[in-house]
């Protein structure tokens, strides 16, 4: 049988941080289990986070009005996208898992790791326009967010001062990572461990070991099936009417943003059901 493949990308500036811990627990656990295990350590490679015209080799085809999506796409099949690009694409088509270590910054990944994102998960090889969410790209893929935040988990209920982390999420794992097709793991989130006190923080990376350990049997989030849209200009790509229907006795909605103005069904982004 082929070796099975995971790869982590990270963003942390030390080495010292709980973030590296956590992407070491990550990388020894799972090659015991037998993985080859890539890692992308971004701010150590000093990866480009700007996405520009200088991301693609040659001409291109509109120097009057660039567009990234399109000359992207192109470049892609002509094989002129720049090195690092491709290299971190090669790295995606080996694995199986793809686990995201970094801080939360602003509610949402550092930017070095949007960079990432914007860069390396182009159109043509994780998504088109007919190829998203359900059908993206990079389906039959395993994805997961392993994130570290500044404030406790109180601070993201949904009454909390932060707000619900439920929906700080969304934009993360149902925008980026099921869009272009992942089967989105529930998060793990580790809540302040900053604050800890050592013997805390060492139970949490034992915690996260066992975890990894059992990652690949774990059910996955669940998200609004493509089949309960109306995928035409027409339909205005919404939610079909009978759906509508159907949901209209449920007392939440569907998912933390198709919650058809119902109360957000909980834990919808932290805990698959």
């Amino acid at each position: 049988m082929a070796q099975k493949t995971a790869l982590i990308v990270y963003a942390h500036q030390s080495p010292a941080s709980f973030n590296a811990a956590a992407r070491d627990v990550a990388v020894e656990a799972l090659k015991e289990q037998g993985y080859k295990v890539l890692v992308s350590d971004l701010y150590a490679m000093n990866f480009k986070a700007v996405a520009t015209a200088e991301d693609i080799k040659g001409k291109l085809k509109d120097p009057e009005h660039f567009r990234y999506n399109e000359e992207t796409s192109i470049a892609l099949k002509d094989g002129r996208l720049c090195d690092d690009i491709t290299e971190e694409q090669n790295k995606i088509k080996q694995a199986e898992l793809v686990i995201f270590q970094f801080p939360l910054y602003w509610f949402s990944v550092p930017a070095i790791m949007k960079g990432w994102i914007d860069r390396v998960l182009t159109q043509g090889f994780a998504y088109t326009l007919g190829n998203m969410y359900d059908n993206g790209m990079l389906k039959g893929k395993k994805a997961l967010l392993s994130i570290t935040t500044g404030g406790m988990e109180s601070m993201y209920q949904h009454d909390g001062l932060n707000g619900d982390i439920n929906v700080l999420l969304w934009p993360l794992q149902s925008g980026v990572l099921h869009f272009c097709g992942f089967e989105v793991l529930a998060p793990q989130i580790f809540w302040s461990p900053a604050h800890c006190p050592p013997p805390v923080r060492t139970s949490l990376l034992e915690a996260w070991r066992e975890r990894v350990n059992g990652l690949m049997a774990e059910k996955h989030l669940s998200f609004a099936p493509l089949e309960y849209f109306d995928l035409t200009f027409q339909g205005g790509f919404r939610i079909r009417p009978e759906v509508k229907e159907k949901c209209a006795s449920q007392l939440h909605g569907i998912s933390t943003a198709h919650h058809l103005g119902k109360p957000l069904p909980p834990d919808n982004q932290t805990k698959a059901k």
